[in-house]
């Protein structure tokens, strides 16, 4: 019999069934005589440059990766070498975007241009702080969590106090500013209200009426544009956190039961600094929201040809609770870049290594269940694509209470990678599979005999 490996099942002290999403391996659906899909080691990590601080995010820019590194705004070229172009002082992670003209970089409330010869802060004291920025038809246009602020037209270091504009469906914090289809999204807390360019002497932007939401993002950079769509971790008043898409005056929740249960772990202050961010990749269209110990990944094409919500997750090394070393993705020289702490990242799905350490990968099985007579488990085979020559192993382990799993047993990955005399079980039972090996799973096949009643 086939077991399904795109995703598992586990419980905890509730009890309650839980889903075990794979781990450092993501779900693809594709259909190639084996199965209807299989699990892809999630991309390695090379070394692609060294920074002079903790990476707080890049963009491109004009056929360049620019990046703040510690305090400093840096260009890391195509040679690898890193050019410090200046300070922007000390802060969190930071936004950014570009006019015709310059390179705009929100950082700890402050609002750097830099015109590809000179850096300077906007100072502007109308501006007031800088939580997030974008901009749009000639304006830089930020928020300092209360007004929606504009530059001048003519002078993006002047602003002018006659000029402001608000959110105003709700008395909640704005948290950060979209640009999407040419109109402005002020994401709050606890609300999303959109606006278009109306011109006019004052503030040049109006509310859209019927496209506010009353669900919001719990954190300044916990929403990004994906799939032509605003996604967000937050929710409404009333609900727990989850992850929710918004478009022309409506969400979409898209994160499961399980996905909720996770971000449950984590409180309010923990949330408020986490990281979403989208990456389009050889056709996955990847949602990653970095938390502190941890990355949780959504894939929207695939969960539209598997019709289910496709969910995986990422990390360091060999541990499954780290977070995850590549963040502030930026697509330049032809690859993929990412930070982590001072080094620059080159994503690359070709290694099973993340900066010369290996990543261990991890999936579950759904339960198995005779119908209540139990069965003997003669045989297990993992049928996969290995790379010549790797010697690396692949361990497997049992659970029948879905808690407390079997001491592990190991098996060299080929491709077919066996395993023999398991066992038995009385009434249910599920399988734990984990490995370094360099390799795509495509099917778990099982020879089992039941028993009688």
């Amino acid at each position: 019999m086939q077991i399904s490996i795109l995703s598992g099942v586990y419980s905890d002290a509730s009890p309650d069934f839980r889903t075990s999403y794979p781990h450092n391996l993501l779900p693809v659906p594709k259909e190639q005589g084996i199965s209807a899909g299989y699990l892809k080691q999630a991309d390695g990590i090379k070394e692609f440059a060294i920074g002079p601080g903790a990476d707080r995010g890049g963009i491109n820019w004009r056929g360049a990766c620019y990046r703040v590194m510690g305090s400093d705004l840096v260009r890391v070229n195509e040679d690898k070498t890193v050019d410090t172009i200046g300070s922007v002082g000390v802060g969190g992670y930071c936004a950014f975007d570009y006019s015709f003209t310059h390179l705009g970089v929100a950082s700890g409330g402050r609002l750097y241009l830099y015109d590809g010869t000179t850096l300077t802060q906007v100072t502007d004291p109308d501006l007031g702080g800088v939580k997030s920025f974008v901009w749009i038809d000639g304006y830089f246009l930020t928020t300092d969590g209360t007004n929606l602020v504009v530059t001048e037209l003519n002078d993006p270091f002047s602003v002018n106090p006659l000029k402001y504009g608000s959110s105003e469906i709700d008395p909640d914090e704005v948290l950060s500013v979209l640009e999407f289809g040419n109109e402005i999204y002020a994401v709050n807390r606890y609300s999303i209200e959109a606006f278009n360019n109306t011109g006019g002497s004052n503030f040049p932007f109006s509310r859209i009426d019927g496209a506010e939401v009353a669900r919001g993002a719990v954190g300044t950079h916990a929403a990004c544009i994906y799939d032509d769509k605003i996604a967000f971790v937050g929710g409404g008043k009333k609900e727990t956190h989850g992850v929710h898409q918004y478009a022309n005056g409506g969400t979409v929740k898209i994160s499961s039961r399980e996905i909720d249960l996770a971000l449950s772990e984590y409180d309010e202050a923990e949330l408020a600094n986490i990281v979403v961010e989208a990456r389009e990749n050889l056709g996955n269209s990847l949602l990653y929201i970095h938390l502190p110990d941890q990355c949780l990944v959504f894939d929207i094409a695939a969960s539209r040809v598997m019709e289910t919500l496709v969910w995986s997750s990422v990390s360091g090394g060999t541990n499954v609770k780290t977070a995850y070393p590549a963040r502030g993705f930026v697509f330049v020289y032809g690859t993929w870049l990412a930070g982590h702490e001072s080094r620059v990242g080159e994503m690359d799905r070709t290694i099973n290594t993340q900066f010369g350490e290996l990543a261990r990968w991890e999936f579950g099985t759904t339960i198995t269940y005779n119908e209540g007579r139990g069965a003997i488990f003669h045989a297990l085979d993992l049928v996969c694509l290995t790379q010549p020559n790797d010697n690396s192993v692949i361990e497997t382990s049992y659970s029948l209470d879905g808690v407390s799993f079997s001491q592990p047993k190991t098996s060299v990955a080929r491709k077919k990678t066996p395993w023999r005399r398991l066992g038995n079980m009385e009434q249910t039972r599920l399988q734990r599979f984990r490995g370094t090996a360099n390799v795509s799973i495509a099917r778990l096949e099982a020879s089992l005999e039941g028993l009688a009643v």
